[in-house]
């Protein structure tokens, strides 16, 4: 059907076409659909009706349905593929349907459809017979010749035949033309185009595709004794990373046992490095006592714990919420780091004194739009004003580790967000707001790995739009991390202060 030709709206579907109703069998009494299928369609409905997190109970439903090997990997790719691409997928059934609205269930059994169809090898019959089998499954047998007709008419063009004809036109609308070419919402595309600068068009095209791969299994091993525990327990195939010198990634398999053994826990690769920054900054005087103060679920502060073993300090771990500090204390004893303290308290209300730590790590709660690739479905919950919202609570956070640290010490600000809102405008108001803060040269701590700087804008840019270069980026794209920003600060003794002395 043309894209121009008139909807019809949807109707309410009595009996086993109502959500909600026992599914349809076969003949037999069995359900249609295959497991791997089923397991997919079940993520989509819980992520859509519940807001499940594909990552938590993907894994869930395979093990407690038994899917393993091809099965397991096939209900993966079907279940992360569709919830990258809902976006093109939305505007190709758009296209390809006469119906103005669609019921949830039914939509979700299509894009899965489509995903098969235009994304994958599994044949034309195959895509459009097995999601007729799902939707009798789960909806009645009444939808299945509209998903039926649907999907026939979008086996007729492969994915970039389907973009030229559903996307905006490049010239006149490029955000417009990658939102629906990469599967983004508008604002997140014109975020990455800001954070990367006005010159950096092409460039913000690659980011976009790089969050729709599938990322690697990337660990950090602990520092605490690591030569040791590797001679006891030999590493799986993989590779070690190419910056951090704790990063490890799998070739494939179940990290689980790995983690389980206390060798590893799953952390990006910039996560790792933005820990490493603070360890590497040098601080005047003693060094003896620092602070992770958003510590859930324990990534960094495991990593940070050995680090600060290793050099006679002591590692205090902060969360505002009792079962994620309970999870931090299980991750600092896991690495062997005992010498070390964990309190459930809010970041915003400390209970320890001002100035009481010579180094703290800021990773502050965000948007998560730097790890897009990991959690796909995030890209279509979050909103500009999710953004709004935290950036304020990042700027209490920041405001925070800046009173914790003693003056000389050091502040790293990590998110995992490119978004100007989370990164340069949250340090620009802290900063410009105090006299006892400078901004450090972050990429400078990191010279090892290339591409860290903000690029500065045009010379007629505001100086308020412009990207610090003292700043660090890691991007998809450039580095194969998540998205992760980094600002070192450096507490100095204020000018108030040094007038009264």
């Amino acid at each position: 059907m043309p894209p121009h030709a008139p909807r019809r709206a949807a109707r309410p579907r009595p009996g086993r076409d109502h959500p909600g109703q026992p599914a349809s069998r076969s003949r037999s009494g069995r359900p249609r659909t295959d497991p791997a299928r089923r397991v997919a369609y079940d993520v989509l409905r819980a992520v859509t009706d519940r807001d499940a997190y594909a990552n938590l109970l993907l894994p869930a439903l395979l093990a407690e349905r038994g899917l393993t090997g091809r099965d397991a990997a096939f209900a993966t790719e079907l279940t992360y593929g569709t919830l990258r691409g809902r976006g093109t997928y939305d505007a190709i059934l758009a296209a390809c349907s006469d119906r103005d609205e669609i019921d949830p269930p039914v939509q979700d059994v299509l894009r899965l459809g489509v995903h098969q169809l235009l994304a994958t090898r599994v044949g034309q019959h195959a895509a459009v017979a097995t999601s007729v089998d799902l939707v009798k499954d789960v909806c009645g047998p009444r939808p299945s010749g509209f998903v039926n007709a649907v999907l026939r008419r979008v086996a007729t063009r492969d994915l970039d035949g389907w973009v030229q004809i559903v996307a905006p036109d490049q010239a006149r609308d490029p955000s417009g033309y990658l939102a629906v070419r990469h599967s983004y919402p508008r604002w997140i595309v014109d975020a990455f185009g800001e954070a990367l600068g006005p010159d950096a068009a092409a460039e913000t095209e690659d980011a976009l595709a790089a969050g729709n791969a599938r990322p690697e299994v990337v660990l950090a091993l602990s520092p605490v004794g690591a030569s040791a525990s590797e001679a006891a327990s030999p590493l799986p195939d993989g590779e070690r990373t190419r910056w951090s010198p704790y990063g490890f990634r799998l070739a494939g398999g179940d990290p689980a046992p790995l983690v389980a053994s206390g060798l590893a826990v799953v952390q990006d690769e910039a996560s790792q490095l933005a820990a490493l920054a603070l360890t590497r900054t040098g601080v005047p005087g003693r060094d003896e006592l620092w602070l992770d103060l958003c510590a859930g679920p324990g990534g960094k502060a495991r990593l940070l714990g050995g680090l600060a073993a290793a050099r006679g300090a002591r590692l205090v771990a902060s969360d505002l919420h009792p079962h994620r500090a309970r999870r931090v204390l299980d991750a600092l004893r896991s690495s062997s780091s005992e010498d070390h303290g964990v309190v459930a308290a809010d970041g915003r209300r400390p209970p320890w004194p001002p100035g009481t730590f010579d180094r703290v790590l800021a990773d502050v709660p965000c948007s998560g739009l730097g790890s897009l690739r990991r959690r796909p479905e995030a890209r279509w919950r979050k909103t500009p004003g999710d953004v709004k919202d935290l950036a304020s609570l990042q700027r209490e956070l920041l405001g925070t580790a800046l009173d914790s640290v003693r003056p000389g010490g050091v502040v790293a600000y990590v998110t995992c967000s490119p978004h100007l809102a989370e990164t340069r405008d949250v340090v620009a108001a802290v900063t410009q707001s105090r006299d006892d803060v400078a901004i450090l040269d972050a990429p400078s701590v990191l010279p090892e790995v290339p591409g860290l700087r903000c690029a500065e804008s045009g010379v007629h840019s505001p100086a308020e739009s412009r990207p610090d270069p003292r700043f660090a980026q890691f991007w998809p794209h450039r580095h194969g991390t998540d998205a992760i920003f980094l600002a070192l600060l450096r507490r100095n003794a204020s000018a108030a202060a040094e007038g009264t002395a």
